[in-house]
């Protein structure tokens, strides 16, 4: 089940995987040079704290690659246990993806398909609001590389960068020089919104800091002045923390930009309005484009929740919390995600990919989680696996695996692998459990 080269655990030599790819966060940085020796990666070049601290701190984990029950197991066994449980369940659920490869994802999602379940990503807690609004109204969107050679006017709304996204600034928005910006930083206007001053802020130009839940007050307002509506002064201020005149300075810049872009994070759509919020600032973008060049993009988080997103969209029409129970995708936030289906007691299985909900679900959730039969693969031991009924050790993708992940622009990257694992990828396993699954159901 495995390529694993037992030589490498005792090799002394130094190798150096050029240009690999950190899948920590959705910046996905693919210019990474590892200095690998046998199975510990020595050093990350040019990688940021968060990166570093991903690879240096990789290492294979003793132990069993498979656990049925707490007890070892072979990996045949815990495959044919598994795909006995989702053949066999009524109303199962597939959740997580976002730590994986597309391939797996990929895999993931046709299993969902065959048992006619549910299949939800780690989306539906932090961006999903962002996927429905896209849906509702359009989006204006770029890669990060237009964002370097064009942007002159960026905005981060509800998004901390700084220390959630370290090279981000460095990268690809604020320093470098671009095509059209060529002295980087000094050609580049910043704008921070957010409801508190973060580390962000203190590379910002200007800094605004609204009223907590006021997004969607504020978006507007901006939308109004854009629109050259009359707005009441005392109101505005009332409504958003900020004096009207400070919005139409600002509304002034964005309409004056040649190339503008706002980042927004989960200050945006985990806040009160949620994807009506990204209505807004998707609808601001629409606005804006009859005087400038503006764009729009989500400040995604893990490494491949975008990956997530766009295969469960290519392989169902929807980006998350999609239904297969009818023969047909249904899309319906609220009913078919994850925390609501287990928080309610409905899911009677589960299969949990790279992902670990027994760590940040609400207690409802947890609980019946914990109550039925469900598979867990991950490459750490978590909550989540130590309670698995079925638990798969697995290679780290990225680190150990190789295969597609997307950028958070929606840009694929292949990953460049440093050195392989003695357990299996999730690629592997999922593969052997759709496979005995169609079997188990063409066999009723």
């Amino acid at each position: 089940m495995s390529n694993w080269n037992q030589s490498a655990m005792t090799s002394d030599e130094l190798r150096i995987v050029k240009d690999a790819t950190c899948t920590f966060c959705g910046c996905v940085c693919d210019d990474i040079d590892l200095h690998v020796r046998g199975t510990k990666i020595e050093k990350a070049q040019r990688a940021c704290v968060l990166g570093t601290a991903w690879f240096l701190n990789h290492e294979i984990e003793d132990g069993p690659s498979c656990l049925i029950e707490g007890k070892p197991a072979s990996v045949e066994e815990g495959i044919e246990r598994s795909a006995q449980i989702l053949a066999g369940a009524r109303y199962p659920l597939i959740y997580g993806l976002s730590d994986t490869t597309s391939e797996s994802q990929r895999v993931a999602v046709a299993i969902a398909d065959w048992i006619g379940g549910n299949v939800d990503t780690t989306s539906s807690v932090c961006h999903g609001p962002s996927g429905m609004a896209v849906q509702g109204v359009g989006e204006v969107t770029c890669t990060l590389g237009e964002v370097r050679n064009r942007g002159d006017f960026i905005m981060f709304w509800g998004a901390n960068p700084a220390e959630s996204h370290p090279r981000h600034f460095t990268r690809y928005s604020l320093m470098p020089k671009g095509m059209f910006v060529p002295n980087g930083r000094k050609d580049r206007t910043c704008v921070v919104v957010d409801v508190r001053k973060t580390k962000s802020a203190r590379a910002a130009d200007l800094f605004l800091q609204i009223k907590p839940r006021a997004d969607f007050e504020a978006l507007w307002t901006l939308r109004a002045l854009v629109r050259g509506i009359d707005l009441d002064a005392q109101q505005v201020e009332h409504e958003t923390g900020q004096p009207l005149s400070v919005w139409q300075d600002l509304a002034e810049r964005m309409k004056a930009a040649r190339f503008g872009v706002v980042f927004f994070g989960m200050g945006l759509t985990m806040t009160r309005g949620k994807h009506a919020n990204t209505e807004a600032l998707l609808a601001l973008a629409r606005d804006l484009n009859k005087y400038t060049r503006f764009t729009v993009k989500p400040n995604r988080g893990h490494g491949n929740v975008t990956g997530a997103d766009n295969v469960v969209a290519w392989r169902t029409g929807f980006p998350f919390g999609v239904n297969l129970g009818r023969g047909y995708p249904r899309f319906n936030p609220g009913e078919y995600t994850a925390s609501d289906i287990l928080g309610r007691g409905e899911a009677d299985a589960a299969l949990i990919l790279a992902s670990d909900p027994l760590a940040n679900f609400h207690q409802q959730a947890r609980a019946h989680l914990q109550s039925i039969p469900y598979i867990a693969l991950d490459p750490k031991e978590t909550p989540t696996t130590r309670h698995a009924t079925v638990a798969f050790h697995v290679a780290a993708y990225g680190i150990n695996v190789p295969g597609t992940v997307y950028r958070m622009d929606d840009v694929p990257i292949p990953l460049r692998p440093a050195f392989e694992s003695p357990h299996p990828s999730d690629y592997t396993i999922l593969t052997g459990i759709e496979r005995r699954v169609r079997q188990l159901l063409h066999a009723k």
